[in-house]
């Protein structure tokens, strides 16, 4: 079943890239108390991903926090060292919390996984966005196959 808006976030953990190395995150902790703009998309270093969806989220930061959102995170389903390299590389800058679903368990509590396997990719998270108010989905965006639109920073900041 597919998370909608109004359900809890499942309890899963994640994992980001620290001075210190790999760190896991819980999730109930780090949604908790708190409004975070949460995007996924289907892989870090990917086309459409590193040339708009998370860009976008960077440069959009400081208008969605002045929209009342205090973090913004991505997920992929990607190791905690792919994440974080993908972060530098695409000069986050602490503007976008990197967080890695490396086993896909996230997206798959969430039912939002999809089959990348006919372009060897596995199972990956499908591009989706959301709005999480202290665990609680607020608003909810899933892309169509092959689309970005609706789960852009452009879009989560028309609807806010």
């Amino acid at each position: 079943m597919t998370i909608s808006v109004g359900d809890k976030l499942p309890a899963t953990t994640f994992v980001t890239m620290t001075d210190n190395g790999p760190q896991p995150i819980e999730s109930g902790e780090y949604f908790a108390g708190r409004r975070v703009a949460l995007f996924s998309v289907p892989g870090a270093f990917t086309p459409t991903c590193s040339a708009k969806h998370l860009p976008g989220f960077v440069a959009k930061a400081a208008d969605l926090k002045a929209k009342g959102i205090d973090e913004i995170a991505c997920t992929a389903v990607n190791d905690p060292f792919v994440m974080g390299a993908w972060g530098k590389a695409s000069g986050v800058d602490g503007a976008v919390t990197m967080l890695a679903d490396g086993n896909g368990a996230f997206v798959k509590a969430l039912g939002l996984e999809m089959d990348g396997s006919k372009f060897g990719l596995g199972t990956r998270g499908q591009r989706f966005s959301m709005v999480v108010n202290d665990g609680t989905v607020e608003q909810l965006h899933v892309e169509a196959p092959g689309e970005f639109r609706i789960s852009s920073a452009d879009y989560m900041l028309e609807q806010l």
